[in-house]
Formats: C-alpha cells, sequence, structure tokens
C-alpha cells in the first residue's frame, strides 16, 4: 500500500502544474513579417499597417477605432518566434480584412493589446509563447490614408 502511494505521488509530482505552465513574453520586430507576408503575397498591400509611434504619410481619417484581434496558433514542435510570427500573420488577416469591409487602406496606431494590457512600440509586437500556444492580440485603428 505504501508503495502505491509513493508511485501516485511521484506520478502527480512528475505532472507540472497549471501555475507552471510557460508563458513566454516575446517582442519581436513587425516590419519583418509585413514584409514576409507581402513578398509571399498572403498581404495584396491594398491595405498597409503602422504600430504606434510610425505615423504614415498623408492625412489620415480614422474609419473605426479599436479593431481588435486575438490570435492563438499551436506552437508544438515550433521555434517560439516562428509560432509568434504565424499567430501575427493571421492578426494581420483579420485587421486586413476588417479595413476592406469599411473600405480603409490602412490599419494605424497598431499596439499589442495581450489580456487587454496595451503596448505600444515603433518597432516590436508582443506575443506570448507557451509549450503548446502562442498568442498574439493586437489593436489598431483602421483608416484612410490620403
Amino acid at each position: 500500500m505504501k508503495l502505491k502511494a509513493l508511485f501516485a505521488a511521484l506520478a502527480v509530482a512528475a505532472v507540472p502544474a497549471v501555475s507552471q505552465a510557460r508563458d513566454t513574453a516575446l517582442f519581436l520586430p513587425f516590419q519583418k513579417v509585413v514584409d514576409e507576408m507581402t513578398q509571399a503575397g498572403k498581404l495584396d498591400g491594398s491595405v498597409k499597417f503602422y504600430l504606434a509611434g510610425v505615423a504614415p504619410k498623408g492625412k489620415v481619417s480614422v474609419v473605426s477605432a479599436n479593431a481588435v484581434t486575438n490570435k492563438k496558433t499551436n506552437a508544438f514542435n515550433k521555434t517560439d518566434e516562428g509560432a509568434c510570427e504565424w499567430a501575427l500573420q493571421s492578426a494581420l488577416l483579420t485587421l486586413q480584412d476588417a479595413a476592406r469591409k469599411v473600405n480603409a487602406n490602412a490599419v494605424v496606431n497598431i499596439a499589442s493589446y495581450y489580456k487587454k494590457n496595451e503596448h505600444k512600440d515603433a518597432k516590436t509586437y508582443e506575443c506570448h509563447a507557451g509549450a503548446v500556444i502562442a498568442g498574439v492580440a493586437i489593436k489598431g485603428d483602421l483608416a484612410k490614408v490620403n
């Protein structure tokens, strides 16, 4: 009986607790992903993306403020950076579609919005990577730039 209890205790100790799940915050280059998606034809260039702190040239008219997208991806067997880039790609495609629907040609003032905590940076986006899932949440204003 004591042997069974010992094995049970060892089995429970071998499984990491949910509170100990990995959640690594990464701050990665935003424009790299936009450029790669444009070169691959995933983004057609009809909608431009501007992080907060990067002003587009021309007059900006916000059509719809605070468009939010929260994308997750399977991180299994991927590098953290690779999984994060995949999640950002999905978020950018969502924002591109949202902009098209309101006849906007840009998404401006883009900020990371992970767990509703806003992080603005003119060069990077925030991603959280775990052992199984990586996620990116961003928000921005859908706008027309003339």
